[in-house]
């Protein structure tokens, strides 16, 4: 069968494309920014790449075309498409109907944290020899891929509440119907789709009713968003998990950096957890992996030997260099919460080292400027702050961000950024940049300036 994918290069379309070559299909796709990583791993797989969407990628018509979620009507390939009466199929209901429908599914959702627990979840299901499957939007360094078919039963995906495509607009998630769900946090994202918190919640009310009552929802203990979702109804047995609070899964004897705990299950002390990663909202996340994986049979002892030598998320506080003493991280933050806690975990874990944080507004929901009056206290942890503001930024953020003081730096230029750091960057300094997208190549570009300063 020959399939043709619209928006090829995106994390979830490029991990439909790898699994559908994995179960002997021709795959092809199509996408308007065609670059590594995406297209060197598409590329070694034998998946055929086309650079934009010329009408012509669909002659001869292929079998079936799996439209991501970024396509739209106007799109020439789309309506092409659609003049021809092609099969079409959205990426998330074709993950279900082929992958999904058989499988023991473990679904990680939330506003925050998703990759890194669902990288978690998978990485534990394979220290345990399950050779899970899965679907993730990162690439987890244990597997160095974001996506494999995996073994029977255990498949585990991340499932995000971003709309279906341009003919769907339920929660991706709708379609996976898991088993086991995890649902890590909520708050109110997502603000080019959702209207506000209360159509968020509705969403993953949906995703609550599709979990069967002999299965699992995980969540914490201490997220009122989350519970007024599970009191518009559930129908399966629920754990809780919490950082500070005695839940069904919980901690003791942490380390003020979260690189050190004990995990207490259900009362008892299952463990001692000493691992690479930093921040409460790490040790969240494993506490949710190891309850899921538990559910699926891995005992807890095995989840924390195997978290033990969790290697992160690409993106996730990645060290990209260290040049004369400047340590520059990457980071995907772009929600006030996930910055906090991002720019917690590393304070924690250097002490009094400065924290020069560069950030770009980059989501739908932040150039919207949706969550500005929380960002300058999100940021306040960092001892100096560059914002990347060109032009086309919704909002003022030297206006916005102004308590911010002397520390703060506003450019419409990466150049400029990187001129200004590399100046005034000195040894022991921690550069975190933050970003959801490519942010024009400033990590190297900013490492290289570093080192050129002889």
């Amino acid at each position: 069968m020959h399939i043709h994918i619209l928006g090829i290069c995106g994390t979830f379309m490029g991990g439909i494309a790898l699994i559908a070559r994995a179960f002997g299909h021709q795959v092809s796709g199509s996408d308007a920014n065609v670059y590594p990583p995406m297209s060197t791993q598409l590329e070694a797989a034998g998946i055929r790449l086309m650079e934009g969407y010329d009408p012509g990628h669909l002659d001869p018509a292929p079998d079936q075309v799996v439209v991501g979620n970024a396509m739209s009507r106007g799109n020439p390939a789309v309506e092409h498409m659609l003049a021809r009466g092609l099969r079409y199929i959205s990426g998330p209901q074709w993950l279900a109907e082929n992958v999904l429908h058989d499988r023991w599914v473990l679904a990680v959702a939330g506003t925050h944290g998703k990759t890194s627990t669902a990288s978690m979840l998978a990485w534990i299901l394979e220290y345990a020899g399950l050779k899970p499957g899965f679907l993730i939007g990162g690439v987890p360094r244990n597997f160095g891929i974001s996506a494999r078919a995996g073994d029977a039963p255990f498949f585990v995906v991340e499932a995000d509440e971003y709309d279906t495509a341009f003919f769907d607009k339920r929660s991706k998630f709708v379609h996976y119907r898991p088993r086991t769900l995890v649902m890590n946090n909520l708050e109110f994202d997502h603000a080019d789709i959702f209207d506000d918190l209360e159509a968020i919640q509705r969403q993953f009310h949906h995703l609550v009713r599709t979990v069967p009552g002999n299965g699992l929802i995980i969540s914490p203990l201490s997220d009122g968003n989350l519970h007024d979702v599970l009191e518009m109804g559930c129908w399966t047995p629920l754990q809780h998990f919490d950082t500070e609070l005695e839940a069904d899964w919980h901690v003791a004897d942490c380390a003020p950096d979260g690189s050190s705990f004990d995990v207490i299950c259900e009362t008892h002390n299952v463990g001692t957890l000493q691992w690479s990663l930093s921040g409460r909202h790490n040790i969240s996340n494993a506490l949710a992996a190891l309850a899921a994986a538990r559910h699926a049979g891995v005992p807890p002892s095995v989840g924390i030997e195997a978290l033990a030598r969790f290697e992160n998320v690409k993106r996730r506080m990645e060290l990209r260099g260290e040049v004369g003493g400047v340590r520059v991280f990457d980071d995907f933050a772009h929600h006030p919460t996930a910055i906090r806690t991002t720019l917690d975990g590393l304070s924690q874990q250097v002490g009094n080292r400065r924290i020069l944080a560069i950030l770009e507004p980059r989501s739908n929901t932040m150039r919207m400027g949706v969550h500005v009056g929380q960002l300058a206290d999100a940021l306040g942890q960092a001892d100096q702050v560059w914002v990347f503001a060109p032009p086309e930024l919704g909002w003022d953020a030297a206006t916005v961000l102004r308590s911010l003081g002397r520390r703060l730096h506003v450019h419409d230029s990466t150049q400029s950024i990187i001129d200004e750091v590399a100046g005034l960057a000195a040894p022991g300094d921690q550069v975190l940049i933050m970003s959801n997208g490519g942010f024009e190549g400033i990590h190297q570009r900013l490492l290289d300036a570093l080192d050129s300063r002889g």
